[in-house]
């Protein structure tokens, strides 16, 4: 994966070697566009006629500023959705899809501190239905392991370990956990191409919480095999499974909003698509000859590694020439959703960042234009927050000034009319309405696709139920929106500042969280809430009418996300039917398959409290980590790492084996796991059990640890090989 220029290109035009995009995707372009700055266009006119009463002066300029690009920004996503609305009665499945496959595909899922049962159940469900299409030979499930944990680390091994006795010979099963995580998933995705990429056409990217059906898993790989140009094909996931309040909102609005959405992206991007990390099949070769990404220069956060990769590897992959798209009408993609706001806050705060760094970006040489656009959105979707913000406090600093200070009505120049501040109430009221039609109108069409599909409305509760379902939302929704506003503008001036985001495992679960904690991130946001109240209150009752629906949600900011992660709150309304999706009432038997099979991993795992003692005491434990752990690269003559070191001298100094668990501290406890002569020295403090008898005859017959579960060992390079412990 060659390092690639972002200042400099000297490859020939994208168009020139992809398939030229059709004139109907150019008007669709044309219609998006083109609708979108004609509502712009009224909408920022109207606004002129809103502020301009009286003539336009002083904070009314910045005022029209900041409602110009929150307004264009709706503007765009509602002419999008309404291309996809469209677009839906023309949707066609091509054919030949049902041929055999010819090419090699590997199931790559990073992981990093996941639940193994929750993994290995989705992957096993996956593998399952490939075989029994008759297509297990053309697949290969890859773990890319980045997991810190000790006792996760050794939980993943014993974890694939039973997948790979399950699955057998029929699908092969590999594993690879990394000693530094370097550039986090993008560096691990790309540990995995230079060292076993040649090995296979195609990757399929997988998050923890992915689930794909078999049929889908094919269908992406013979479109790869049909389009040679084509580099990424990306899936529309849906979020199921998800029972907390707000999981089900996100999840309620992914189905019955989500499709008319990305269809409309899907159709005026065409094949300079983008791509969201994972659901996605990616040529190898494409992958590798165009994604080696840079490290910025400067500091944290803006400089370093490229931390949101995935919008820059599909920009990068298109610049070379290979189409990057979307195939909407491909069902079976599934993901999960975080439980609670502060999950998704704490998502944002990553994700927010590494959309900031596309600053230094969005100008690489070489780019088609929508792929500048990607960026412009990803960075516009985190910086209108602060922006809104802005707008509130200049109309309540316009507010104030008109009811405590007294305006000069003549300016120093000579004019026959006064100036001073004054407004078109009725024309701002107006404008309102409008902007709320703007605003809502991707979730209105989404849902009169949904009434008018009666699959989606039967197994929805009816449409009165999704009409009530859109309206608690959309109420939730509201009320939730100037949290996330001051949360995500929080993030933004954090990373302008220089902080970085680290690096923090994501909750998957459908646990709450402790108010206390609720009550420790919130209560400055009810604070700025109530401040507001007063200050609208002390101008007059119609401003705070105005501004009610801001200041009630930053209010009643505790409670809000509280019952945001509430598991009871998000199950009563599943009893009364209201926020289903189809995957709830009639499930796909993917998802059955995976929640069974997450099960009885549950239950067929030991359990392992401590990783390092596991390893030590169990014999089975530690044949597997033997088996499966690669060696630690080879370090420089007189330059050692301090773990190890630490932890060699703690373990001498010992005289049993409590005293290396007291002593070693979890950074050594790792070091000592990626030693096996300091698991070796270890043996002396403790009494080992015998070990089961068929790890005494592999010892006697000195072969694998898995004879008959896994097949022979991909062939490697000289250094791979050396690396893998295999010369």
């Amino acid at each position: 994966m060659p390092v690639q220029s972002l200042e400099h290109w000297n490859g020939p035009k994208p168009t020139s070697v992809d398939r030229p995009t059709g004139w109907g995707t150019r008007l669709v372009r044309l219609f998006v566009f083109g609708l979108g700055f004609a509502i712009s266009a009224y909408g920022v006119n109207e606004m002129i006629g809103v502020v301009s009463a009286g003539g336009i002066v002083g904070l009314e300029w910045p005022l029209i500023g900041f409602f110009a690009l929150t307004f264009s920004w709706i503007a765009l996503s509602a002419a999008s959705g309404i291309a996809g609305f469209v677009a839906g009665f023309f949707e066609r499945r091509p054919a030949n899809l049902d041929r055999p496959l010819t090419t090699r595909t590997a199931l790559v899922m990073p992981v990093y501190n996941e639940s193994p049962a929750r993994t290995i159940g989705a992957l096993e469900a996956m593998a399952e239905e490939i075989i029994e299409r008759g297509e297990g030979d053309r697949f290969e499930i890859f773990v890319c392991s980045d997991t810190t944990d000790q006792t996760a680390w050794v939980e993943e091994e014993l974890a694939i370990d039973r997948l790979r006795r399950r699955l057998g010979e029929r699908m092969a099963v590999w594993y690879r956990r990394r000693h530094k995580n370097t550039a986090r998933k993008a560096g691990n995705i790309q540990d995995f191409v230079t060292r076993w990429g040649g090995r296979y056409d195609h990757m399929l990217v997988l998050d923890a919480d992915s689930l794909m059906m078999g049929t889908t898993l094919i269908t992406l790989a013979r479109l790869m095999e049909d389009d040679p140009k084509a580099g990424i094909i990306q899936t529309l996931p849906v979020i199921v499974n998800r029972n907390t309040l707000f999981a089900r909102l996100q999840q309620f609005a992914g189905r019955i909003y989500g499709p008319v959405i990305a269809r409309g992206l899907a159709v005026w991007h065409g094949r300079d698509g983008n791509y969201w990390g994972h659901n996605a099949i990616i040529r190898t070769k494409a992958f590798a000859a165009s994604c080696g990404l840079p490290e910025l220069p400067g500091r944290k956060p803006f400089g370093g590694h490229v931390m949101s990769h995935d919008f820059v590897e599909a920009a990068l992959i298109r610049r070379n020439g290979w189409g990057v798209y979307m195939v909407p009408w491909l069902e079976g993609s599934y993901e999960e959703s975080p439980p609670s706001l502060l999950d998704v806050a704490m998502r944002d705060r990553r994700w927010a960042q590494g959309n900031l760094q596309h600053m230094a970006i969005i100008g690489s040489a070489g780019l088609v234009w929508p792929s500048r656009v990607h960026f412009a959105t990803g960075i516009m979707s985190y910086l209108a927050s602060p922006i809104w913000l802005m707008l509130l406090l200049v109309g309540l600093a316009l507010a104030l000034q008109a009811k405590f200070i007294r305006p000069e009505y003549f300016s120093k120049e000579f004019s026959l009319y006064p100036a001073w501040p004054r407004f078109d109430s009725e024309r701002a009221l107006q404008l309102f309405i409008v902007t709320m039609a703007v605003l809502l109108l991707p979730k209105v069409l989404g849902v009169i696709e949904s009434l008018l599909r009666g699959r989606v409305r039967r197994r929805s509760g009816g449409g009165i139920a999704i009409l009530v379902g859109m309206l608690l939302e959309t109420l939730i929704s509201a009320l939730v929106a100037p949290v996330m506003m001051l949360l995500q503008s929080r993030h933004v001036a954090e990373i302008l500042l220089g902080r970085d985001s680290g690096w923090k495992t994501q909750r998957r679960d459908d646990g709450g969280i402790p108010l206390a904690e609720v009550i420790r991130h919130h209560w400055q946001h009810a604070g700025i809430g109530v401040v507001m109240t007063l200050a609208a209150y002390v101008i007059s009752p119609a401003i705070l009418a105005w501004m009610s629906p801001t200041v009630i949600g930053l209010i009643l900011a505790v409670p809000l996300s509280w019952a945001s992660g509430s598991l009871g709150a998000g199950l009563a309304l599943k009893k009364v039917r209201l926020l289903l999706i189809p995957e709830e009432t009639d499930p796909p038997t993917i998802i059955g398959r995976a929640g069974v099979a997450q099960e009885l991993a549950q239950k067929e795992l030991p359990e392992v409290e401590d990783g390092l003692t596991t390893v030590v005491e169990d014999p089975r434990a530690r044949a597997v980590h033997a088996h499966m752990h690669l060696p630690a690269p080879l370090r420089a003559r007189g330059k050692p790492e301090l773990e190890p070191v630490m932890a060699a001298a703690k373990i001498a100094e010992a005289t049993n084996f409590g005293e290396v668990l007291t002593w070693l501290g979890p950074k050594e406890r790792m070091a000592v796991l990626c030693e096996p002569e300091l698991v070796k020295s270890i043996d002396r403090l403790i009494v080992a059990p015998e070990p089961p008898p068929d790890l005494v005859a592999r010892e006697e017959r000195r072969v694998q640890p898995y004879p008959a579960e896994v097949p022979p060992q991909p062939a490697l390079g000289a250094e791979a090989a050396i690396e893998a412990g295999s010369l």
